[in-house]
């Protein structure tokens, strides 16, 4: 299937495709804290604005973002990750079990804290965010665990996203235990990027591509360096680098290459649409169809994302609407 718009009635029997696959997400997991409010005032103690709270609530970010997504499709989904030994760590247990991903796969420590963010919204504008987070790599033991926890997990499941938010979960290791599945796709930290050699598919976005290549992206001659660069280092099938309001690109192996434009309406929050595109991506791989049909799949998903404040989800409901708003526009 080639880059033509994909027909609404194809597209739903391509994400009814996709339910059902058994997914392991493996990744740095966190809760996202959201504060909704208004501001109307400055503070008399320091030049700040005085945020007046409507709303507080939780959802699961990072990897945990991710395996929500997966949920939303119809996937089934088990999690291998770290929490901390705290009330954060059962927050995040807890959000897990509301949306039915099997967490037997976390291991709980007790010398770091469950990775959290905390968000300021207020008139849809984030404000401040504070960080609750240890960034040191896994001890020798812990890490012997995850990958124990990994081959396990791997063992009957379809496709594996490996899901680096550069908090000290993945390491080589791991990677090398997710191998065992015949499908594995990475969204990489530039700082990591070396260990998810052997992949089939990583999907960085345009900074994050830059930045592991070390190739300033300015335009489609610096774009194509940096996209046959990553397939060249890392030995994977393909490369899709997410780039925002231009859309994706896709780099392969056997030199192919594609592009496909953003299809969002309107931006309110870029935040967990990496996440949206990489589950996205791997369901529809997992159901074996064409990169291509995969990339068009996400970026509407994305689209539908981007659309939400806060880390959110696409439907396929969601998914299906926004291509026949697209339909009806060319």
């Amino acid at each position: 299937m080639g880059l033509d718009a994909i027909a609404v009635p194809t597209a739903s029997e391509l994400l009814a495709r996709m339910a059902g696959r058994r997914v392991v997400v493996v990744g740095d997991v966190m809760i996202d804290e959201w504060i909704w409010g208004k501001v109307s005032r400055i503070s008399p103690e320091a030049p700040v604005p005085v945020v007046s709270v409507t709303s507080h609530s939780f959802t699961l970010g990072g990897a945990g973002n991710v395996a929500n997504n997966l949920r939303a499709l119809g996937a089934t989904v088990a999690f291998v990750g770290a929490i901390g030994q705290d009330a954060e760590g059962e927050r995040a247990r807890a959000l897990f079990a509301e949306i039915g991903v099997d967490t037997q796969g976390i291991i709980v420590l007790g010398d770091r804290p469950t990775t959290r963010k905390t968000r300021v919204v207020a008139h849809n504008q984030q404000v401040v965010r504070a960080d609750w987070e240890s960034t040191a790599p896994l001890s020798t033991a812990d890490r012997a665990t995850a990958v124990a926890r990994v081959v396990d997990a791997v063992a009957d499941a379809d496709a594996v996203v490996l899901s680096d938010y550069g908090k000290g979960f993945l390491s080589r290791e791991i990677v090398e235990a997710a191998l065992g599945c015949p499908l594995v796709i990475a969204d990489p930290k530039p700082e990591n990027v070396a260990i998810f050699a052997g992949v089939n598919c990583v999907a960085p976005n345009v900074s994050e591509a830059a930045r592991a290549t070390g190739i300033a992206i300015v335009d489609g001659a610096s774009l194509e360096l940096a996209g046959r660069t990553l397939l060249n280092r890392l030995g994977c099938r393909d490369v899709i680098i997410t780039r925002g309001e231009a859309g994706m690109s896709l780099f392969g192996r056997d030199g192919e290459r594609a592009d496909i434009p953003s299809v969002a309406r309107s931006v309110f929050d870029v935040s967990g649409a990496g996440d949206t595109v990489v589950a996205v991506l791997t369901l529809a791989l997992a159901a074996r169809m064409p990169i291509e049909t995969a990339m068009q799949l996400a970026n509407f998903a994305a689209g539908a994302v981007v659309e939400k404040l806060g880390t959110a989800t696409a439907s396929p409901a969601e998914i299906i609407a926004l291509l026949e708003d697209d339909g009806n526009r060319t």
